[in-house]
């Protein structure tokens, strides 16, 4: 258990509802549902009320300091069922990477496993069924996006999302003398401030997750209680 799944839950009853996606640029086509991620009758495009409402908010935020830009979405609302999914096709990505042949992962020894295991859950929460311990997309209220510029471009962030290494850290190119490296940092920064402003928590391993409202957003805020569970 990480330690925000230890946070309550007392849920508002917000409405989840789906993103006006004529607003905000949009990763097309999906990339989980590519894969065949098995959202049923859901759409990866939702979100509850609020969080909707403090995205417009992050987006008219960012454009006043880059006008022309946008707030581009990768992933927002996700079934469980899909958390698991990708947990599972990121093991035997890691797996490969790590010379396995991802159709014998059973001939992988316990020290193998629990070391991909590792790196897995450094970037992905655990798709759980119970109540207490929603993974954060799961309840609506987290988000997955990174930035277009004003000629409609994809902003140069220095990694890919859902990447699993330390270049996803927020702060990784930080202190790097690379200009390029240290232009991604600046264009991580903008998103950050335009989200931040605006209500949401950024998760401390991903520049491209922010939350409101759930329990990893409750734990970084220091609240009693997460405002939104499982949906």
């Amino acid at each position: 258990m990480k330690p925000y799944q230890q946070v309550p839950i007392q849920d508002c009853g917000d409405r989840l509802i789906p993103i006006p996606l004529e607003h905000f640029a949009v990763v097309s086509p999906h990339p989980y549902q590519v894969l065949g991620a098995p959202y049923g009758d859901r759409s990866p495009h939702f979100l509850r009320q609020q969080v909707l409402d403090k995205l417009f908010r992050a987006q008219a935020l960012l454009q006043q300091q880059n006008p022309g830009w946008r707030i581009q979405l990768f992933d927002a609302y996700r079934p469980v069922a899909v958390q698991q999914f990708m947990v599972n096709h990121t093991f035997r990505q890691i797996a490969a990477e790590h010379g396995a042949d991802p159709d014998k992962l059973d001939d992988l020894s316990y020290e193998q496993r629990q070391a991909i295991q590792n790196q897995v859950y450094q970037f992905w929460a655990s798709p759980s069924d119970d109540p207490a311990t929603p993974p954060p997309h799961s309840t609506g209220a987290a988000l997955d996006i990174t930035l277009t510029h004003a000629a409609g471009g994809a902003v140069d962030m220095g990694s890919p999302i859902d990447e699993p290494s330390v270049r996803s850290f927020p702060n990784h190119f930080a202190n790097s003398a690379d200009p390029t490296q240290q232009a991604a940092h600046q264009n991580r920064q903008r998103l950050y401030q335009a989200m931040a402003q605006a209500g949401f928590c950024q998760h401390p391993n991903e520049w491209w997750h922010f939350s409101y409202g759930d329990q990893l957003w409750a734990w970084q805020c220091r609240k009693p209680t997460a405002i939104y569970g499982r949906i």
